[in-house]
């Protein structure tokens, strides 16, 4: 019987199965930030046990809370530098070199075809774009995989979406990713491995692949998995160009990281989008969506362009081609946060952060503090924020506060008009 990607990225890492229906892998990467990771940490200091399994595997950021907003958070971050230091952790990012996790560590080329990871971060998902098993877990799974390089996971089992027809221009990985949700629900993949294939999944960049991955756990998803071709190859290449004589090479190997024609599934999902238009959540779940020409005219107070979801180089072009010449609307609050510094030196150098400040935003260091409401863009009670961001559930950027979800060419449109709009680059 043929095997899904997760079968046999589980086959390959399997170290144990204590239990029927129960793998223990081995870890290729784990990844660290100073929110979940410190909790983890102190435990395993007051075990004696606070060592790692292989710092080269270990790598770790200050992201959700950059700088400190007051002692607390300043002490987590402490935690972090203090035990990377005693471990000899090299790829620690601190202040200044920081970037949110999901996107600076693709971006340093840490995550590759057939890998498994974890993190402590529910959206640790996004990593699957590379064609890699990559998972959120709870604190104590963390624990064992730094102590240790193992993790236990159920038996894989995957559902999948074939993608067909062509988007319509000024409809992006975010409208499609919200709308599959909204068609399972939050449930409907729920301890399930997301595969993610079909024409459109072929014509989307990497960035494009790490936004749908990015939120499959919001579909209740253990991991999205794009399969890896030319196109992860070509972002990866200055990272493997020593493993490989050539990109055709890389791309060979790493076909093996696909499924099997004849893999089985929990449930396959089959969609022509070529009729998708522009949506946006309504409410507090991410399966609660909208067209965007459904919401017309609904009053925003703030707009947020960022996060691990669509902070990255391309989110912000598409969101400034909308904004050049314009300026928000009055009474609005516009924010942008690129993701990373790499980001931000080449939005500079694009003209890209020029127009940002023209047109009224105020421009952020990299952080996903506005995305749970920890700092950057806290909502107080009762104000309405359009949100590039993944989760819109009731006082997640701020107690009281309502968020729309949508992509960044809606939410710039939005800023201008000060009501949730269209926006041009979106072509019926």
């Amino acid at each position: 019987m043929g095997k899904t990607i997760a079968q046999k990225i589980f086959e390959q890492h399997l170290v144990d199965q204590p239990f029927e229906g129960t793998y223990v892998l081995k870890l290729d990467r784990v990844f660290c930030h100073e929110i979940t990771t410190p909790i983890a940490i102190n435990d395993l200091v007051n075990r004696n046990k606070d060592r790692v399994f292989d710092a080269t595997k270990i790598k770790a950021v200050i992201d959700h809370v950059t700088p400190a907003k007051d002692s607390k958070t300043a002490t987590q971050g402490k935690i972090l530098r203090d035990w990377v230091k005693r471990n000899n952790i090299k790829d620690f990012f601190d202040i200044g070199q920081n970037g949110v996790c999901h996107a600076i560590f693709p971006e340093k080329g840490f995550v590759r075809p057939g890998f498994t990871v974890i993190m402590g971060d529910s959206h640790t998902c996004t990593h699957g774009a590379f064609g890699a098993f990559a998972a959120g877990v709870g604190t104590t799974d963390l624990e064992v995989g730094i102590l240790k390089g193992v993790c236990a996971f159920k038996e894989p089992k995957s559902i999948k979406f074939v993608l067909n027809g062509t988007l319509k221009p000024g409809v992006y990985a975010k409208d499609v990713i919200l709308y599959l949700i909204s068609q399972i629900g939050v449930n409907g993949a729920t301890n399930c491995v997301v595969e993610f294939t079909g024409p459109i999944i072929d014509k989307f960049d990497m960035e494009s692949r790490m936004t749908l991955c990015n939120m499959a756990v919001e579909a209740g998803g253990t991991s999205g998995i794009c399969f890896p071709d030319e196109k992860t190859v070509d972002y990866l290449w200055e990272f493997i160009k020593d493993d490989y004589s050539s990109k055709e090479e890389a791309i060979k190997d790493y076909s093996k990281w696909r499924d099997d024609p004849d893999a089985t599934y929990e449930h396959v999902y089959e969609y022509d989008l070529s009729n998708l238009e522009p949506v946006v959540t309504v409410e507090y779940k991410p399966d609660q969506v909208k067209k965007v020409s459904e919401m017309k005219g609904t009053k925003v107070d703030q707009v947020y362009i960022g996060s691990c979801t669509n902070g990255r180089l391309s989110d912000l072009r598409i969101a400034a081609q909308v904004l050049k010449g314009h300026h928000i609307a009055d009474g609005v609050r516009g924010i942008v946060s690129p993701a990373t510094p790499l980001i931000y030196k080449k939005a500079l150098e694009e003209g890209i952060i020029t127009t940002f400040l023209e047109a009224g935003f105020c421009v952020t260091n990299p952080t996903c503090g506005a995305c749970l409401g920890m700092s950057n863009g806290v909502l107080a009670e009762g104000e309405v924020c359009a949100s590039t961001t993944n989760r819109n559930f009731n006082g997640r950027m701020g107690k009281g506060g309502m968020v729309h979800l949508m992509s960044p060419a809606t939410a710039a449109a939005t800023a201008i008009a000060g009501t949730i709009t269209n926006s041009p680059l979106y072509k019926d």
